[in-house]
């Protein structure tokens, strides 16, 4: 028995339509979801940290004022308020050392999200080279444990604390 075209037709266009329903309930339906805002707060968080955080381990020498300066860019509350105040000391000290540093973050993960409250707290592990004036460079890995606040413009550090090795 042969079925006619159009019965063959007319069931692909209402498996097609059916299909296309599904797909705009499920989008309707995903697209308010607080698991998806979540989601979209703690990647921020954690792509704003990690370049804070890098930004904190990276100062040249010879622009020692202008690095310093993109410092309290990254940072908020007690730790821009803390940069803030050393600001003109820490620009001679780096001027006067002559060492610069590139930090490069090589792994972070967020461990804590309030994003009612705006906060939120990270680790990283970082690797610092070390150029001195004069001698061989270095190269230094540290971790980190970090404090982040929701601002206008992202992300912002509020604490950063070294975390020794062997610590847990």
């Amino acid at each position: 028995m042969r079925v006619p075209g159009r019965v063959v037709w007319a069931a692909a266009w209402t498996a097609a339509v059916v299909a296309c329903g599904l797909g705009v309930w499920s989008y309707a339906a995903t697209r308010g979801d607080d698991a998806l805002s979540y989601g979209k707060a703690r990647d921020a968080a954690l792509a704003d940290g990690r370049l804070d955080i890098a930004r904190l381990n990276t100062v040249d020498a010879s622009r020692a004022a202008a690095d310093l300066d993109a410092w309290l860019d990254v940072t908020a509350g007690p730790l821009h308020d803390r940069m803030t105040a050393t600001h003109s000391a820490d620009t001679a000290t780096v001027r006067q050392s002559g060492t610069s540093t590139k930090g490069t973050v090589t792994d972070a993960a967020v461990t804590e999200l309030d994003t009612r409250a705006g906060t939120a707290k990270l680790i990283a592990t970082v690797e610092v080279h070390l150029t001195p004036r004069s001698g061989a460079a270095t190269t230094d890995r540290k971790r980190f444990e970090a404090g982040l606040s929701h601002t206008s413009t992202g992300w912002k550090l509020t604490a950063l604390t070294a975390v020794p090795v062997g610590a847990s």
